[in-house]
C-alpha cells in the first residue's frame, strides 16, 4: 500500500496535469496519485491545489501548492 494519497483535480483551471503529476511523483515516488474531479469547485476556481493526505492544499500558484503539500509528504 502506498504511504502517500495524493489528488489532484483534471478541471482546475490553475494546475496542469502535464506538470503537476510529474513534480508530485518525484516528491512521493510511492504514492498512489489519483486524477480526477475532487467537487472542491469554489476553492478550485480561485486557486491551485493538491489533496494530500487527507488536506486540501491551496496556493496561488501551481508552484506554491506544491512547495506546500510537500510539507505533508510522509517519508
Amino acid at each position: 500500500m502506498a504511504k502517500n494519497d495524493i489528488r489532484v483535480c483534471d478541471k482546475c483551471k490553475h494546475t496542469r496535469l502535464k506538470t503537476i503529476v510529474p513534480r508530485l511523483e518525484k516528491l512521493a515516488p510511492d504514492a498512489d496519485i489519483k486524477v480526477g474531479c475532487k467537487s472542491y469547485c469554489g476553492p478550485c476556481s480561485r486557486f491551485a491545489f493538491v489533496f494530500i493526505n487527507g488536506r486540501y492544499i491551496t496556493g496561488a500558484t501551481e508552484d506554491e501548492a506544491v512547495d506546500k503539500a510537500s510539507k505533508y509528504i510522509k517519508r
